[in-house]
């Protein structure tokens, strides 16, 4: 502190002192002792503000970004399953399909547990790199932090079953479930089928003739145990699946958006409603 500063706060200290003499001596008188205490603050006020250290005021620290978030989350659920209900029809099976190079894991889970919230049985998660396949544990541990702090208390109302064998130890119920898949996974059912096909007819179960759509379709769905997507979610500017489930999303709604990072619940409920409002054929 400079010499100037030093030199004002031991006058201010000065009078201070005289004044505490002051208001002491005419304590019996409660009027006076009033006047004495306000001419006090008056004065010392101007005082004080006058050599408080320069500078800015020092930074108020609050959660306000993290309540906003949890007064948003709070909010969701008061509307994620009436939202589904309202819907004039709900997919069975989602699948979000992811087609840019830098996947967020924090997005996609953020998408996972709105499927859940709003009654979505069946997710499935895909890339063409197999990035999420590759990192499943990083991406399962992130939807269960999702699920707290989305779900909060209701967490335990919508649960997921992780139909992929490294968190297949994590079933918490069968509300929803998620598969995570990677190119080789919709080859591979292919090929299986194939083989359980050619199986039955070495043992003289079915002939080469028996093969037909349907047949292929029974045999894809007992190595799948998924049913087949109703809805597809593509994120990023590839106009194609690269890949997904190629025989199981035939009769698939596909629904594109630019991308999946940043995505909020409105773009994801927005794509619902119209997959709601369209009308599938069936190719017809």
């Amino acid at each position: 502190m400079s010499g100037a500063g030093g030199l004002a706060w031991r006058a201010l200290h000065a009078l201070l002192r005289a004044l505490l003499c002051l208001q002491r001596a005419l304590l019996a008188a409660p009027r006076a002792a009033a006047a004495v205490v306000a001419a006090s603050c008056a004065l010392l006020a101007p005082a004080a503000l006058a050599l408080r250290p320069a500078g800015p005021a020092p930074r108020r620290e609050c959660g306000g970004g993290r309540r906003r978030r949890l007064r948003g989350a709070a909010l969701g659920r008061q509307r994620w399953r009436p939202d589904g209900r309202a819907l004039r029809k709900l997919p069975v099976h989602v699948g979000l399909v992811v087609t840019e190079e830098e996947p967020s894991y924090a997005d996609m889970a953020s998408l996972v547990v709105w499927c859940m919230a709003v009654g979505i049985s069946y997710v499935s998660v895909y890339d063409h790199n197999g990035i999420f396949k590759r990192n499943n544990s990083r991406l399962m541990d992130e939807i269960l932090k999702q699920q707290q702090e989305l779900l909060g208390l209701d967490c335990s109302k919508y649960t997921m079953e992780f139909a992929n064998q490294e968190k297949a130890d994590q079933v918490l119920n069968c509300q929803s479930t998620l598969k995570v898949l990677s190119p080789e996974d919709g080859k591979a059912d292919i090929i299986k089928a194939a083989q359980n096909f050619c199986q039955l007819v070495a043992q003289q179960q079915r002939t080469y003739t028996d093969l037909d759509v349907n047949e292929l379709d029974n045999l894809l769905s007992s190595t799948n145990g998924f049913p087949d997507p109703d809805l597809v979610l593509k994120f990023g500017p590839v106009d194609s699946t690269l890949g997904f489930l190629p025989w199981h999303i035939r009769l698939t709604e596909i629904i594109s958006l630019p991308s999946h990072q940043n995505i909020s619940y409105e773009d994801f409920f927005s794509a619902l409603h119209r997959y709601a409002a369209c009308e599938q054929r069936w190719g017809k």
